[in-house]
């Protein structure tokens, strides 16, 4: 079986955009979204500046994480090695646009699904050849199966030296270059710039423009740039501050012509659904492991719990349901599972705690039920700390945004979900007794502590990809340095645990009160600020 893939020749790409208009025209690809385009980066100082190119496209990975992550099989990699997707199964969850580490996946503004690059399948199976390959002017595409020693795309692999673009991702990718620029392939080596003609890309355009809808479409998205130091920004310094730097630099290598920035791919409702998702979990799973400690659950408590778990567990719901492009689409996650991906395994571990709640009430409700009380007590828990901590392994999935990959993240989400649903409890500290008061200020505070040493390590740890340690900068002394310090830091950690180490209720309560806003804070940069990192 064939094995397709590209090579393209640098020396020979003059920056037509032939490869682009031809892929519009072939696949009737919507004004402001592109499945392969031309970046352009220039080097040096007048006169000794030159402009380099650079065709990017999907690099129909042997390993594609996109594939892994899609939750219905809407992406899927054939036979002969070309990734194609099905746009009647997309649900527009976008987890495919966060897994690419090539930003090669948009959302169709048309259709509201994914797509990309598709090798120009139905040309392939057919006999022709990809719709840029055939209209490139120099020839400078070159496409065919990489296994067939005889065909013209193995023996260029074969006679010069190539490149591929982060090939530390363990994708495989099977789209080559050479002569390929390191600063032209290297989302980092450059910044998007507005102080050209054609750079005014960096802004967006079409679907992706400031005021479209998606970029900053809901007002919690807002909140982002709220959080953000305003006049730390250079994206927001004028275009003649920005000629006048581009102008005097040295030799730095400037990005001239590039994509629209597609902008924040996950939205408000991410980092919302984490949140209700943290209390819904939470809330059940703190006053739970107190019973099996010992304390005494009292009727009224346990009621409080599973009403306001099973609450914002709906809205959990509702929150990935509002997330989707295709919300009407979103029972194939349960009725057309591909089981690899966390959106899956997390979308029925979800189903499985909120039938497990109400059946634990159920059960603790009848007297004459307390022999299996036990069994029914640890499921619950169980099937709490995984609606907890699901979402880290789904991130991880995610191998575009490099910060995500910590193995740190799941016991977060786990801290998130405790601090969360003792808080929630905590609000009714003073007309709680003392025992329970001791109980949830100890789980608020061995939570903070756990969150406190998660942060510690992420901000001290050796990250091993630029873009994690762009991240922690903007987190810790960049444009989020004050909302991380003030929100996740101080009132999501620090102030709670000297406050719970009171032992008192008004500690409790006032912990609680700094909890929520401070968490949902710490959760929101954690999905906002690692999509600041460009992908290409």
């Amino acid at each position: 079986m064939a094995n397709y893939g590209f090579i393209i020749d640098n020396r020979r790409c003059i920056g037509c955009h032939a490869c682009t208009v031809a892929c519009k025209s072939e696949h009737q690809v919507p004004i402001g979204v592109n499945r392969t385009w031309v970046k352009y980066v220039e080097k040096g100082t007048f006169p000794t500046s030159r402009r380099l190119f650079s065709v990017l496209r999907c690099n129909h990975c042997n390993d594609a994480p996109c594939v892994e992550i899609c939750p219905v099989t809407a992406l899927y990699r054939r036979a002969d090695g070309i990734v194609d997707f099905d746009n009647r199964r997309c649900i527009g969850c976008k987890a495919c646009m966060q897994a690419c580490p090539y930003d090669a996946l948009y959302i169709d503004p048309e259709t509201q699904t994914a797509a990309k690059c598709n090798y120009c399948a139905h040309r392939v199976d057919v006999g022709l050849e990809p719709a840029c390959v055939v209209v490139c002017p120099t020839q400078a595409i070159v496409s065919g199966d990489l296994d067939d020693p005889q065909s013209r795309i193995a023996q260029i692999k074969n006679r010069h030296q190539v490149t591929a673009r982060k090939v530390e991702k363990g994708t495989l990718p099977q789209l080559f270059y050479i002569d390929g620029d390191v600063d032209s392939l290297d989302p980092m080596a450059t910044s998007a710039t507005t102080s050209t003609l054609w750079g005014q890309q960096a802004r967006g355009v079409g679907q992706h423009a400031p005021d479209g809808s998606n970029q900053l479409a809901h007002p919690l998205d807002l909140l982002g740039e709220w959080l953000a130091v305003k006049d730390s920004d250079p994206r927001r310094q004028s275009d003649k501050e920005q000629l006048v730097r581009h102008v005097m630099s040295d030799q730095s290598p400037r990005r001239a012509y590039d994509a629209p920035n597609k902008g924040i791919t996950w939205g408000w409702q991410v980092p919302s659904y984490l949140f209700t998702k943290g209390i819904a979990a939470g809330a059940i799973l703190v006053p739970l492991a107190a019973v099996s400690l010992g304390v005494t659950l009292a009727p009224g408590l346990l009621a409080w719990s599973v009403v306001w778990s099973l609450v914002f567990l709906v809205a959990t719901g509702l929150l990935l349901i509002a997330d989707l492009k295709q919300p009407r689409r979103f029972l194939y996650v349960l009725l057309r599972p591909q089981w690899r991906s966390w959106l899956v395994k997390g979308a029925y571990l979800i189903t499985a705690f909120g039938a497990a709640v109400p059946a634990y009430w159920l059960v603790a409700s009848l007297g004459a039920l307390t022999a299996i009380e036990p069994v029914m007590r640890w499921i619950a828990m169980l099937l709490a700390v995984g609606a907890a901590v699901y979402t880290a392994f789904l991130l991880a999935q995610a191998k575009g945004r490099d910060y995500w990959q910590s193995s740190v993240l799941p016991w977060q989400m786990l801290a998130h979900s405790a601090m969360l649903g003792a808080a929630w409890l905590g609000l009714l500290a003073p007309w709680l007794d003392a025992a329970w008061v001791v109980a949830l200020s100890a789980a608020m505070a061995l939570a903070a502590a756990v969150h406190l040493a998660g942060e510690a390590i992420e901000i001290h740890s050796t990250h091993a990809t630029r873009a994690a340690k762009r991240v922690v900068k903007l987190l810790t002394r960049g444009r989020f340095r004050r909302a991380y310090w003030a929100g996740s830091i101080l009132a999501g950690g620090a102030l709670p645990l000297v406050l719970c180490l009171t032992g008192t209720s008004w500690g409790l309560f006032l912990a609680s009160a700094l909890v929520l806003p401070g968490v949902f804070v710490s959760q929101y940069l954690l999905v906002y600020v690692p999509q600041q990192v460009p992908l290409s």
